[in-house]
Parts: structure tokens; sequence; C-alpha cells
């Protein structure tokens, strides 16, 4: 018996979030005394960087088509089956939401979906995940023989587990469909890292005026290594691209500080960043429903505080 994890690999890389789940998967497998065994669509360029988590052996079928989530389930249905695995770990991201449901229904397997914790094993499979929009807490028993978690990005942590990795190449038999996706990859001002998997994002709302007026937002970002972010009726009004949405219904994310300039707080928006680990709000209206949720406020108009930010942060880098 082992744990199977997803593995997503961008350009021979495992991406943030996949190392995540890889990490989750190695100290689940430790609690279960098993190894750790990944399953991929792509060979990763290194074998080292996915054993320096925890797993021992990567299973990959390059004749799947990476973008189409019916074979990539097919793939890890059978890896599971190969591999002799119970528990099957995936990343909550947008692929992962879409990937660990199928997965579930194909293996007839009990799934959480966003966990935020190991489960606990003392008194059966209990698993931590936040409900209600992040206002609450469950804990959700899974009694199926075969269970399926996907891990919340930025929830649990990258955790060095050095193992030895093996790579083995896997023919999972998935039918070929005739799909054709169209990938776009939003990134964070400096080029490389997606939303849902940047440690700091920097965003603001309608207490910009315009869209004219995001120079110093993105000059902020940029000068932190940060992702840019906005509020949803920025989108709808096309200040900014709806891949920066964050909220309810845009992107949930969960980075180590979130710095919100000029963004009133609804409870739409919180649904989408209450789970970051630091709050930063910049308001100049004291009443701004944000600043209940806030770490840090600064009340103040953004057009004094963000340069004044802008020139701290820049001192600070020049050491």
């Amino acid at each position: 018996m082992s744990v199977l994890v997803f593995t997503d690999i961008k350009d021979g890389k495992p991406t943030k979030s996949s190392l995540e789940a890889c990490s989750y998967a190695s100290k689940l497998a430790g609690t279960m005394g098993t190894d750790v065994v990944a399953v991929a669509t792509e060979s990763p360029a290194d074998v080292s960087s996915l054993g320096q988590y925890g797993v021992s052996k990567v299973m990959v079928d390059s004749g799947v088509n990476a973008a189409d989530s019916g074979q990539v389930a097919q793939l890890v249905a059978s890896a599971s089956e190969a591999a002799g695995a119970d528990v099957i770990v995936t990343s909550h991201d947008h692929a992962g939401k879409m990937l660990s449901a199928r997965v579930a229904v194909r293996l007839g397997a009990g799934i959480v979906a966003g966990a935020v914790g190991l489960p606990d094993t003392t008194n059966g499979f209990v698993v931590k995940k936040s409900v209600f929009s992040g206002k609450a807490m469950a804990d959700v028993s899974i009694t199926t023989p075969k269970k399926v978690i996907s891990i919340m990005p930025n929830s649990f942590g990258l955790h060095a587990e050095e193992t030895s990795a093996s790579e083995e190449a896997f023919s999972s038999g998935a039918s070929v469909g005739n799909v054709s996706v169209k990938e776009f990859k939003p990134t964070s001002t400096d080029g490389s890292i997606p939303l849902p998997e940047a440690d700091l994002v920097v965003s603001a709302g309608r207490g910009l005026k315009g869209p004219e007026n995001w120079g110093m937002i993105e000059e902020l970002a940029q000068e932190m290594g940060a992702a840019t972010a906005c509020s949803r009726p920025v989108s709808d009004i096309g200040w900014r691209p709806h891949h920066e949405h964050v909220g309810q219904t845009g992107i949930a994310i969960r980075p180590n500080l979130y710095i919100a300039v000029g963004i009133s707080g609804a409870i739409q928006h919180l649904a989408g960043v209450n789970g970051s680990k630091t709050i930063v709000v910049i308001n100049k209206d004291p009443e701004a429903p944000f600043f209940k949720a806030a770490d840090y406020g600064i009340v103040g108009d953004a057009f004094d505080v963000v340069p004044k930010l802008i020139d701290a942060v820049k001192q600070y880098n020049q050491g």
C-alpha cells in the first residue's frame, strides 16, 4: 500500500502546489508506515526535485493529454491500482478540483476537497477542511476503502523529506479524446508565480479611481516580488483582467501576506482571501468592513500611503 500524489509538471518543473501536495502525501505516508508514489503526464527535468519532498517513485505516462482532465483522471485511477494506493492526493488548484472529483467517481472513493490539515487516523480517517467560505472548519470522516484528498494551496507548506526518487514509464491505457484546450497562464508581475501559488499578493479596488493609477500597485508588487490582484468590480468594469479577480466568485488565495488597497471588504471578497496568513488593509474610510478582518490597518489615502510604502520597500531591498 502507498500514497499516490498527482504531480503537475510545467516546463520540466513541478509546480509549487504540486510540491506542497507531495509534502502533504509524505507526512501522511509517514503516519501510515508506507511510501509516496507520484504520477505525472510529463517527466520532470530533475526527478530529485520530487525526491526532495518524499517521493520515492514517479510514474509517467507522456501519452496522456495533460489538458484533458478526463484522460488525466483515467491515468491517476489506473496508477493508483498499479501502485496499490488507497489514498490519492492532489492540489486543490484549478486543475486539481476537476481531477480529484473525477478520480473519486472512478474509484468509488470518498473525497475531501480543500483539506487544510493532515488526517487524524487515531479514530478512523478524519480530515479537516474549511466550510462556509472560510468562516468555519469541519472535520470530515472518510469511511470508504479508497480515499481522495485535495490539499488547499499554501495551507500546508513545503517540508523537505529527502528520498531517493526514480522514474518509471507507465502506460495507463487512457482513451484519447478530441479535446482542444487553449491554456492561459496567469502570472505575477515577476512573470513566474501563478496567483494561487503566490506567497505575497498586492490587491486593489475601486479606491484607485481608474486603471491609469495601477502603476503604483504594480511597482509595489514588483519591488516585493508579489503577484497583483483585484476586487470583482474592478475586473467587471475592465480596469484589470478577470484572471486577477480574487474572491468568492474569482480565485481563492492563501498567501502569507495580502495587501488590500482601496477595497472595502465585502463578504464576497473576504471569502476568497480570508485564508491569508497576514492581511494588511489600506483604506481612507475608517468604517470599511475590511478593517475588521485585517491584522494591520492603515487609515489613509492610497495615493499618499502606497508611494511611501514603495520607498520603504526599496530602502529595505537596498539593505
